[in-house]
């Protein structure tokens, strides 16, 4: 008599459980209740497919070898068809439990073989009927051309009419080396096929990893390139969102960045459209932006006290949330109608996480080493054969190069240290911010170096940045001064502030233009009428009502100085400026309204749900779980009989009986549900109401309350 899976699992010791729940992790959530509960996870469908996500290629090669097999199948059997170095894997699909002994011999879980599919390697089915393969050599002509064609898979052909076939098919037929599965198909026999195939499943069976390749990088230099990646990044994510503070994008409505502001974006940033979608993405993810009540995208309040923290740790609060995600940025604008939107609820793939971990874990296995992209690739398809991607890895090595985790394509001190939960040492090795600007004559100013955050900001509301790099140059426009009015700055304001933090002087033709945008700034006052448009300059209200680069606001004149439209007041304003006029808003009352320095969302932070994948489980809970399943094991063995009711007074006095016995009992006891329950426990005491003893199921002490006892009797001897 055969033994079945969970039989299987009741012959492992404690230490063979606790090595399948070290390799199957998801096993542990819940514990099951007992083996046999055990054995019905792991040989279900979805906790097989994260066990064949843990093998190598050569690994699951071995697999569905052994699905090749008639079952039971013995080692030699399986090192016959494979190689004799597949021993040691063998030892770890039994491990697994995605092979089980039987005796000396071994099977496997039903599960396991429907993943692998009805034509393990290609094979077709096991012949009913006897076969003598010794015919083959004397085979018609052609019969042989005609089996190779079907050896290495898919193993079968089609024919017009079986009835009708020719001499060489129907020799064949009749000598059992093919199968008519219906009228037109045929099928070539297990047995055949791995008889041409030499006796080997595989034509080729790669048990050695790849190696990679790749040029060798002097670690100083990785690490600069990095830590100016880090800086760099840091910055980015600081100007996204004071860009969103000012100009908050509006959400679509399936949710997500739209198209033309994650254009406007990268321009601002001066980044490709799939970097500025990364940094987005990433602040979305660690709660800095957020998609507000109103659909706008706008920072969060933790932004502020994300800025007031040191580089090290904005750093690292950014790249631990893109090591956990299961979001895949470089998704932004792909799929058929390119529609995949940052921020949006498409971006959600499962096992990411495991990959970057695995693809991270290689480079640092390869230190001072740029690895050839298309070498990784074949490596980790090797790996991670079922979650390896090459464009998803292709991504991850860009992200990483952005975060500074590599540099010059190698792993950086910094991206060792983050993976070992190490010191990062970031801090001391970026450069020290800076407290003054170099304003030259051509309207732009040299920061050089990082600066402040005061200054930053101040800056990133007066001028563009023009360009980055060690030194960042900013442009200031006539754009970014009517920012900064916006803003409540005041002409003066702005030159003050530029002759203080300038160690050149400020000069004439930018005192110019801030004047002039100053003195045009508000002369037209946009309110709601919808939306107005007032000027005490008649010649610009008519200038106004003639320019074509505004006959899509359909403005109406009501008065020689006031123009309504019926688009909302931010659409107008838009308009307005698009066309070069420099306006402000009123309110109700006629006073003109300053925008805010910082808008933040009114929402708290919400990042986005992340699929979450199983963690290795510490050796505390795997053994609190092969305890449980042992006492659970035990229980279930000998079902206590059903507890006869007592009344309360009976179940105390059977109690303090049993507690000066110190014997095991069996108690009735009802959940919140109303539901009984058989408990197996060892009384130990009784406090207010309050039964303290060690439930068996758990092996801890538990408290039961008294009122919900529903009786109690002896447990059974076996029980002992």
């Amino acid at each position: 008599m055969s033994s079945s899976f969970a039989d299987a699992l009741r012959a492992r010791s404690d230490a063979q459980l606790a090595s399948l729940f070290a390799a199957r992790p998801d096993l542990l959530s819940p514990v099951p209740s007992d083996l046999s509960a055990l054995a019905a996870r792991a040989s279900s469908m979805p906790s097989i497919m994260r066990a064949r996500e843990r093998l190598n290629k050569f690994q699951f090669d071995i697999l569905v070898a052994a699905a090749s097999l008639q079952e039971p199948f013995t080692q030699i059997d399986l090192l016959r068809v494979t190689d004799k170095i597949a021993k040691a894997t063998l030892e770890l699909l039994v491990e697994h439990s995605l092979l089980y002994a039987d005796g000396e011999k071994f099977r496997m879980p039903a599960n396991v073989r429907t993943l692998i599919g009805e034509n393990p390697a290609g094979l077709g089915p096991f012949s009913t009927k006897k076969i003598n393969l010794e015919l083959l050599q004397e085979s018609p002509k052609g019969a042989l051309e005609l089996l190779e064609r079907m050896v290495w898979g898919p193993p079968r052909g089609q024919v017009a009419d079986v009835k009708k076939a020719n001499p060489t098919i129907k020799w064949l037929l009749d000598n059992h080396f093919l199968i008519a599965f219906d009228s037109q198909t045929l099928l070539l026999p297990r047995e055949v096929g791995m008889h041409l195939r030499g006796g080997k499943v595989f034509k080729e069976l790669v048990a050695v990893a790849p190696a990679v390749a790749g040029t060798t990088r002097k670690q100083k230099a990785i690490d600069l390139a990095a830590i100016a990646n880090i800086s760099t990044f840091i910055r980015w994510s600081e100007e996204l969102a004071h860009h969103w503070s000012d100009e908050p994008p509006t959400a679509l409505r399936s949710g997500g960045l739209g198209v033309r502001d994650l254009k406007r974006t990268a321009e601002h940033l001066g980044v490709d459209e799939s970097c500025a979608a990364f940094v987005a993405e990433t602040l979305f993810l660690a709660g800095l932006i957020v998609i507000d009540t109103d659909d706008a995208i706008l920072p969060t309040g933790a932004f502020d006290i994300w800025l007031t923290k040191s580089a090290e740790d904005r750093w690292h609060s950014l790249v631990s949330v893109w090591l956990e995600t299961s979001r895949v940025a470089g998704l932004v604008g792909k799929g058929d109608s390119k529609s995949v939107a940052a921020l949006g609820p498409e971006l959600d793939r499962a096992g990411i996480a495991g990959l970057k971990r695995a693809l991270l874990a290689l480079l640092a296995s390869h230190p001072e080493s740029d690895p050839d992209i298309a070498s990784l690739q074949r490596r980790m398809k090797f790996d991670l054969p079922t979650r390896s991607n090459d464009e998803y890895i292709t991504w991850i090595l860009r992200e990483g190069e952005w975060l500074g985790i590599t540099g010059q394509g190698a792993i950086s001190t910094f991206g060792k240290a983050l993976l070992a939960g190490e010191d990062l040492g970031v801090e001391a090795a970026l450069p020290k911010p800076v407290d003054h600007i170099l304003i030259q004559a051509d309207n732009s100013a040299i920061a050089p170096g990082p600066l402040t955050i005061e200054i930053g900001n101040e800056m990133g509301t007066l001028a563009d940045i023009e360009s980055r790099g060690g030194a960042t140059v900013y442009r200031f426009t006539q754009g970014s001064i009517r920012r900064a009015l916006d803003h409540g700055k005041t002409g003066e304001g702005i030159k003050d502030f530029l002759k203080r933090v300038s160690k050149t002087p400020v000069p004439q033709p930018l005192e110019y233009l801030i004047n002039d945008v100053a003195k045009r700034h508000g002369r037209l006052r946009v309110g709601r009428a919808s939306s107005y448009i007032r000027c005490e300059d008649e010649g610009l209200i008519t200038q106004i009502t003639h320019d074509k680069k505004l006959e899509d606001l359909r403005l109406r004149k009501i008065a020689p100085q006031v123009l309504v439209a019926d688009f909302e007041i931010n659409e107008l304003i838009a308009g307005l400026r698009e066309a070069g006029y420099l306006p402000a808003v009123e309110n109700g009352t006629g006073i003109l309204i300053s925008a805010p320095a910082v808008r933040r969302a009114k929402n708290r932070p919400r990042p986005p749900r992340v699929i979450a994948e199983s963690s290795a489980p510490t050796p505390t809970l795997i053994t609190s779980a092969v305890r449980v399943l042992r006492a659970g094991e035990k229980a279930s063995a000998h079902k206590p009989r059903e507890v006869p009711r007592t009344t309360a007074n009976e179940t105390l006095d059977l109690l303090h009986q049993y507690i000066e016995e110190q014997a095991s009992l069996t108690i009735g006891y009802a959940d919140s549900n109303g539901g009984v329950s058989n408990r197996l426990i060892d009384p130990v005491s009784i406090s207010l109401g309050t039964l303290i003893a060690r439930d068996h199921a758990t092996g801890e002490l538990t408290q039961f309350r008294i009122p919900r006892i529903t009786g109690v009797a002896l447990a059974d001897s076996s029980l002992e």
